[in-house]
C-alpha cells in the first residue's frame, strides 16, 4: 500500500543562466496616441550680456537750397545764337542742376521751318546725360502761332563753380540748310530759373 507523504526537503541551490534565447520579430507599429495636456510654462531665462557699441557714423553734409532766376521782358527777333546768360555759382561738383525756360516762342516761315532752343552750361551743350533742347515746327497756315512754352531738364558732371548758363536758338538738325525767323518772348515776362540739386539716383 502507498504510504504517506513524505516532508518536503530542502531548497537547492540557483542554477546557472541558460543560453540567451533568440529574439522574436518586431511587432506591429502601435496607433498613435492622443496629444497631452499643454504643459506649463518654463521661466524666464537670464538676460544675456550687452553686445559691444557700434562704432559712430560720420556726419554728412547737408546741401543747402541754392537756386536762382534770371527774368527780363523784351521780344527777341533773333534766329539763331545767344538769347540770354544767367550766372549761377554752383556748390558743389557731384550735384546736378535743374535749369527750366518758360514764356512765349514762336517761328515764322514761308515754306515748312522749325527752330530749336537750347541751353548752354559754360559755351558748352549737357552732355550729362544728355542735351536740354526743345524745338518748335511752323509753316504758313500757322504763322505766328505763339503759345506759353516751357523748356527744362537736369544737367550732371559740371564742376562746382562759377557757371553761366545760356538760352540760344538755332537750326534743328534736320534743317541746317536753312535760318528760320525765330521769336522768342512777346508781351509777357521770360523766365531762365536754375537750382543746385542732389545726384539722381543711378
Amino acid at each position: 500500500m502507498k504510504g504517506e507523504k513524505g516532508m518536503n526537503g530542502e531548497k537547492g541551490l540557483v542554477g546557472d543562466a541558460g543560453a540567451q534565447g533568440i529574439k522574436g520579430e518586431e511587432g506591429r507599429k502601435g496607433e498613435k496616441g492622443t496629444k497631452g495636456e499643454r504643459g506649463l510654462v518654463g521661466d524666464v531665462g537670464s538676460k544675456g550680456n550687452a553686445g559691444e557699441t557700434g562704432r559712430k557714423g560720420e556726419k554728412g553734409e547737408a546741401m543747402t537750397l541754392n537756386w536762382k532766376q534770371c527774368v527780363w521782358n523784351r521780344a527777341d527777333g533773333k534766329d539763331s545764337g545767344l538769347i540770354q546768360n544767367c550766372n549761377f555759382r554752383k556748390h558743389d561738383s557731384n550735384s546736378a542742376l535743374h535749369v527750366a525756360y518758360a514764356e512765349n516762342l514762336a517761328i515764322d516761315c514761308s515754306s515748312q521751318c522749325c527752330s530749336r532752343w537750347y541751353f548752354t552750361f559754360n559755351g558748352n551743350e549737357c552732355s550729362g546725360p544728355m542735351t536740354i533742347e526743345g524745338i518748335v515746327f511752323g509753316y504758313p497756315a500757322n504763322n505766328y502761332p505763339y503759345h506759353h512754352r516751357q523748356i527744362e531738364g537736369y544737367c550732371e558732371n559740371i564742376p562746382a563753380g562759377q557757371v553761366t548758363i545760356g538760352f540760344n536758338i538755332g537750326n534743328c538738325n534736320k534743317h541746317t540748310s536753312t535760318t528760320y525767323n525765330g521769336l522768342t518772348g512777346w508781351i509777357a515776362v521770360s523766365h531762365i530759373m536754375i537750382a543746385e540739386v542732389p545726384s539722381p539716383q543711378k
